[in-house]
């Protein structure tokens, strides 16, 4: 049986922007106990970008930097640095060394670096970097997350209150079930029936919903099946949240059509679902093959109504090589001319 693949990048990204707080609170109290959340945060992607290009070293599920302020009366902005690792690399810890001294030359500002560790090696735990030679030594230790830890605490992430063990808890099982479908399925609904259980809000539950979905991918037969699970949970309860704003076979109809035929996969998705999925559906695409450099697109993306307009970009956001050619077509209004 064919393994199932993860986007487990896009999810991830998206996640930390929404549950910051909830994020510190559940992985590193000791931070988020220094940090005066009355005073918000700010994240500085476009400035983390710079210091990755300029020290490009490995591939990152996620990273991000984000300004904070201290409770401790001090005035000084610290600097978190946010590295998530999906699989083992020789030189992860070298890679937060590198980019801890960048961001400490650059700002002048005390750097935390974090690391969130999503493999699945038990027995890889980086956490630190040193050089030392003839009396001169270097050293950087930074806390770390190790998901894998949780493996074995399955019914106490579910009893979490932190939304971000939910986080967790998909992650973990989209990796213990790739090659299990009916697995997966089982977990997948058992997550997402989860999400009303926990007494989550409207808002919360689309929102991890969002992640669950993206993370634990089924095969069309089991989501369709899912699908039918899910409407008739939320009648039962009546709590239409999921399925009154974008009905799933929507953004599953066009990942589905990225594997089988994108033109197969856009009827999917315009005949069970509307316009903010099939934008949605883009910016993943988008997301997925540019990265940050996508994040420019949105704001014009969704202000295209048009289903027709919509059908022409999803299939350009397949094959165009740049997001240059995605803004392009944008700006001189091409996409007609391209359906």
């Amino acid at each position: 049986m064919s393994e199932i693949i993860a986007d487990y990048d896009s999810p991830w990204k998206e996640a930390l922007e929404r549950y910051f707080p909830a994020f510190m609170a559940f992985g590193f109290p000791e931070a988020y106990a220094g940090i005066d959340w009355a005073r918000g945060y700010e994240f500085l992607d476009k400035e983390l970008q710079q210091i990755v290009r300029d020290a490009e070293l490995g591939r990152r599920l996620a990273d991000k930097l984000v300004k904070v302020w201290r409770t401790d009366g001090d005035e000084t902005w610290v600097l978190i640095h946010l590295e998530v690792q999906g699989h083992v690399e020789a030189d992860f810890a070298k890679r937060m060394f590198v980019y801890h001294y960048r961001l400490f030359d650059r700002y002048d500002r005390p750097v935390v670096s974090l690391a969130v560790l999503g493999d699945t090696q038990p027995r890889w735990r980086p956490g630190g970097y040193q050089q030392t030679l003839w009396g001169c030594s270097v050293q950087l230790t930074f806390p770390v997350l190790k998901l894998l830890d949780y493996a074995e605490q399955q019914v106490w992430l579910e009893q979490h209150p932190n939304p971000f063990a939910v986080v967790i808890l998909a992650h973990l099982q989209a990796q213990a079930t790739r090659n299990d479908p009916q697995a997966r399925y089982a977990w997948k609904w058992r997550l997402i029936r989860g999400l009303y259980e926990r007494g989550y809000g409207r808002q919360d539950v689309l929102e991890l919903f969002r992640f669950i979905d993206w993370l634990l991918q089924l095969p069309a037969e089991l989501e369709a099946r899912l699908c039918q699970d899910i409407q008739a949970y939320e009648e039962e309860q009546k709590m239409t949240y999921i399925t009154s704003v974008e009905r799933i076979g929507m953004q599953k109809g066009i990942e589905q059509g990225v594997q089988q035929g994108i033109q197969q996969g856009i009827q999917q998705g315009m005949q069970q679902g509307m316009q903010r999925g099939v934008q949605q559906s883009i910016m993943t695409i988008l997301n997925t093959r540019f990265g940050e450099a996508a994040s420019a697109l949105r704001a014009a993306i969704e202000a295209i109504h048009d289903i027709e307009q919509l059908q022409s970009l999803l299939s350009l956001a397949l094959t165009a090589d740049t997001p240059s050619d995605v803004e392009v077509a944008l700006s001189a209004n091409l996409l007609h001319a391209q359906a």
